[in-house]
């Protein structure tokens, strides 16, 4: 439920305004107390709610991972180090599936810390969707979004990683010299159709990163949208949708960090193949 007097299109975009830090023209450097202030701090503003609960899931993954490999047995395992354990295989058979060339230790790592963490971000789209923001507000604080994979900058900020890693291990196992061959005869392998695979290429390099950030951004803002709409309805028809968006979302969330992992996989596996 909304819980006050703001209108549909004020509560709505009052939960999705983050909490922004920047420098402002006339306020110097503090934080935004309204959407139009954030905008005119400008590129470099910090959204601090998106960085913390990333960088907070980010910790509790370490953690739990540290503290189930410690206590593992080889005896009877109990239910978190089965959990885990089914985490390690899932995301091993997917990298033994989708990386087909070359061998690289750093893969199953990565994929492993991508899925994890990008589901834990996503997980906390299950909290109702009133209780950050009014628990912090007691606290002073305006603004808090809850959700760090409905921000933008963070889905595209780990889709800029994995373009960095694929042009990185491009040029490392081609050399830059392959690596720009491959750009320039591919798929076309004729001198003279240079400048259109070039092009080609290009845009769909950058495409990659592009696709990444963005599908599991809208995703999870479109999840979060309707989140938000159903709060406004009623008490009784709220609950009564709720919980049934809550359970389909679940599986949402666990795809969304699915697809992220094996697309980095498949990008990265095509950077260590040899034309």
């Amino acid at each position: 439920m909304a819980g006050n007097n703001s209108t549909p299109t004020e509560y709505i975009q009052h939960h999705l305004q983050n909490l922004t830090y920047g420098y402002h023209p006339e306020n110097g450097w503090s934080l935004a107390h309204s959407a139009a202030e954030a905008q005119e701090m400008g590129f470099w503003a910090i959204h601090l709610d998106s960085m913390g609960w990333s960088l907070a899931m980010g910790a509790l993954f370490i953690w739990l991972f540290r503290m189930v490999g410690k206590a593992a047995t080889t005896g009877v395992p109990g239910k978190l180090q089965c959990a885990i354990e089914m985490v390690f295989e899932f995301v091993e058979g997917t990298v033994r599936g989708a990386f087909l060339h070359g061998r690289n230790s750093l893969i199953a790592p990565l994929a492993l810390t991508l899925f994890v963490w990008i589901f834990l971000m996503n997980l906390l789209k299950l909290v109702p969707v009133d209780l950050a923001p009014q628990l912090f507000a007691k606290f002073g604080v305006e603004y808090m979004k809850l959700v760090p994979t409905t921000d933008p900058n963070v889905t595209l900020g780990m889709a800029l990683g994995v373009f960095c890693l694929i042009i990185y291990y491009s040029i490392k196992v081609k050399g830059a010299g392959g690596f720009v061959k491959e750009l320039s005869f591919t798929p076309f392998n004729h001198w003279s159709l240079i400048p259109f695979n070039l092009v080609m290429e290009l845009i769909g390099l950058l495409v990659k990163p592009l696709s990444l950030g963005l599908r599991l951004f809208g995703n999870m803002f479109a999840g979060e949208v309707i989140f938000l709409l159903i709060a406004l309805l009623p008490f009784w028809v709220s609950w009564t949708l709720n919980v049934p968006w809550a359970i389909f979302h679940i599986l949402v969330i666990t795809l969304q960090a699915f697809i992220f992992t094996v697309l980095t996989v498949v990008y990265l596996s095509a950077a260590h193949e040899h034309h």
